[in-house]
């Protein structure tokens, strides 16, 4: 997004997180989804697939989450640091919607 227009609705640069979290967020359910998937499949072949999948959704998984600790964005093993980014991003979308109903 055009950074003009991300600081006009006030999201300055969190269009970045918002896009990394969401990312995030459908790697962890893919990883899940596959890890069930796995465990009600009968054959061998498909399991084997199915592993594959899984394997290179972990990798995913983990691209994402080095991404967003190498930019700020994600403090895994800080969880007050984390939890001030959690409290900016809020106030963010906090201060988003109140524009939008102004």
């Amino acid at each position: 997004m055009n950074e003009f227009i991300q600081n006009m609705m006030g999201m300055g640069g969190l269009t970045d997180q918002v896009i990394a979290t969401d990312f995030l967020i459908s790697a962890k359910a893919g990883i899940r989804n596959y890890a069930v998937a796995i465990t009600e499949t009968a054959t061998p072949e498909l399991k084997s697939a199915l592993r594959a999948q899984l394997n290179d959704a972990i990798a995913t998984h983990e691209k994402i989450t080095s991404f967003m600790v190498e930019r700020g964005f994600y403090h895994p093993h800080e969880l007050s640091e984390q939890l001030q980014v959690d409290l900016t991003v809020a106030d963010t979308a906090l201060n988003l919607a109140n524009k939008m109903m102004d």
